[in-house]
């Protein structure tokens, strides 16, 4: 790249030619704020907070989409600036609601930080609200517009990330608003629940529906047993809150704080993953071996199961039918270990602690339980999670560290990685390469599916046969591979597909900070699975349990009642057909 010199508040620095002021700034530790800018993404320049002044230049110009020019002067907070800034940022206020103490963001939100950073002491701007429906149809999300900046960030998240267009911009001027189209509730919309929107929210305008009434009321009640589950990501993506270094496993600390808060058990999702492993690789044996249809595709994903309902129903029969880790740990609770203590499955209320905002829409599914009870009871998010700390004042990092209850917290290396873009596939190929040569790989590490990129191919040999492989994080790359199925430039054995970017790791339910801290997270969770005993699922010693004593076999009659299920194709409601409703 072309070094040029940009003079910055009258210090010369080095930049490169085809950079922005804001890209050139901030490599130099300049601030620049920003609200409607996303990393990656082309700059939209709507918001303005991030002018800065240029010299020659007759007006103020945004430095997310201004690009730098050699001996060129900026001023990056000039009195000019300030006011300006300080003035975009009172008009936004103007039409927002004065309940900052009783927001879900208080403390964690970017125009109120914008307002302590410019000094914004009272009210400039006074008149009208707007005044709007708040949308509390799904499960999962629940949009209040009357907290919405208009920064676009969620319109485009969802648009130019993941690929479904579930909201846009409505209306011109002091009327713009962000909705679905034909201003639809979201459940009735092409959302998936991702909860990506929710990560790109800069305000409170996009939050989880919180399930902590519901998970409280049952810890309460001295009728019901409740049982809590936490997946891998959740574990590495904690201590980001409380002050630890990104990535950090606290997994231990997380337990400890858990049976404090009441929970009778608490067991590792891990376990059910494991459980998956072995229904899912036997699944793609057994297609492979007798004809099946191909390319198997993974079903952990419940924002990426739905993507395909609602867009792509003439593909559902490459789904894998295995329950999500979620789902299957539920059904085992309420039935092979609830036999084991002597409880009714109706007693048993199971929690799933998860970094997934979809996870709550799955949960809720009708074809998610049996005999009048659901498999898993409620759904929290990390973020819920740490809310619900913080309000019994848990302090966490302060605790000895507590351990999994038994048998259901016995877990393998290959379930841990479940929490990253690649892990369902690794996970699958050590348990495949054991069914077709009745022996393990020498090398249980699968490289060739690791990594961010966006989609990734791989050529596994096994034995005589040669697996085709695909590994894809974020839905707009999972329109791409299907496409390319549909039209037959693309071919495959198996497909790992997780909804959001980076995997589990960057789930729509995380703690939204650096999106960088993703990959410290996910390099934590392959440092967990390096240093277990048992790296495969098929060499659990309480999963080998579970099939002797109950399942009998892997996608045996009983296998089949209670960890696999079935997909729907979810039409458009405006189309006039046959739909189930979100």
């Amino acid at each position: 790249m072309t070094k040029i010199t940009v003079i910055f508040n009258g210090l010369p620095v080095e930049a490169e030619l085809g950079q922005t002021i804001l890209e050139a700034a901030r490599s130099h530790g300049i601030k620049i704020p920003t609200l409607c800018h996303m990393e990656n993404l082309v700059p939209s320049g709507s918001c303005r907070i991030c002018v800065v002044e240029v010299e020659g230049e007759r007006n103020l110009v945004p430095s997310c989409a201004f690009p730098v020019r050699d001996g060129m002067a900026v001023y990056t907070h000039s009195e000019r600036v300030r006011r300006a800034r300080k003035s975009i940022v009172e008009l936004l206020l103007a039409n927002h609601p004065d309940e900052c103490l009783y927001c879900l963001r208080n403390g964690d939100c970017e125009l109120q930080k914008l307002a302590m950073d410019f000094g914004i002491r009272e009210r400039r701007f006074t008149g009208n609200k707007n005044r709007y429906h708040i949308d509390s149809s799904s499960v999962a999300i629940e949009r209040d517009p009357n907290k919405c900046v208009l920064c676009g960030r969620c319109v485009r998240v969802c648009d130019e990330i993941q690929g479904v267009g579930a909201i846009d911009f409505v209306g011109r001027g002091l009327d713009s608003v962000v909705l679905p189209p034909f201003n639809a509730d979201l459940a009735d919309s092409d959302c998936v629940f991702c909860g990506q929107c929710v990560l790109a929210c800069p305000t409170g305008a996009l939050r989880e529906k919180s399930a902590l009434r519901t998970v409280w009321s049952a810890i309460l009640n001295n009728k019901k047993k409740v049982i809590a589950q936490i997946a891998p990501a959740v574990r590495v993506s904690m201590a980001e809150e409380l002050g630890l270094e990104p990535g950090t496993d606290i997994t231990g600390k997380i337990v400890a704080g858990l049976r404090l808060l009441g929970f009778d058990k608490i067991f590792d999702t891990n376990f059910a993953a494991d459980v998956t492993v072995m229904e899912e690789a036997n699944e793609l044996v057994e297609r492979i071996k007798n004809g099946g249809t191909l390319p198997l595709m993974s079903s952990c994903s419940p924002a990426w199961i739905k993507f395909v309902e609602r867009n792509y129903p003439e593909m559902l029969s490459h789904l894998s039918s295995c329950k999500s880790p979620q789902q299957m740990f539920g059904a085992i609770a309420k039935t092979y270990y609830a036999e084991q203590q002597g409880w009714q499955p109706e007693d048993v209320f199971v929690v799933s602690i998860m970094p997934c905002t979809a996870k709550k829409f799955e949960a809720t599914r009708p074809e998610m339980g049996r005999d009048g009870y659901q498999d898993v009871d409620a759904v929290l998010t990390t973020r819920e999670l740490l809310r619900m700390l913080s309000t019994a004042s848990v302090e966490v990092m302060r605790l000895a560290d507590g351990e999994f209850d038994h048998p259901l917290g016995e877990s393998s290396g290959a379930a841990v990685i479940f929490g990253t873009t690649g892990g369902v596939a690794e996970a699958a190929l050590r348990t495949a390469v054991y069914l077709i040569t009745g022996k393990d790989s020498e090398k249980v590490d699968f490289n060739v599916v690791r990594g961010f990129k966006g989609i990734k191919e791989a050529e596994v040999n096994i034995g005589d046969l040669t697996l085709k492989c695909a590994v894809v994080n974020g839905l707009s790359n999972a329109r791409i591979v299907l496409d390319g199925l549909r039209d037959g430039s693309l071919s495959y054995d198996f497909i790992e597909v997780m909804s959001c970017p980076g995997g589990c790791v960057g789930g729509g339910g995380q703690p939204a900070k650096d999106r960088s801290n993703i990959q410290a997270r996910a390099q934590s969770l392959y440092v967990i699975d390096a240093v277990k005993s048992v790296r495969t699922a098929h060499h659990n010693p309480e999963v080998k349990k579970l099939y002797k004593n109950f399942l009998g076999k892997p996608l045996g009659e009983l296998s089949h009642k209670l960890l696999h299920t079935k997909y729907v194709p979810r039409y458009p409601k405006e189309l006039n057909v046959a739909s189930t409703k979100d």
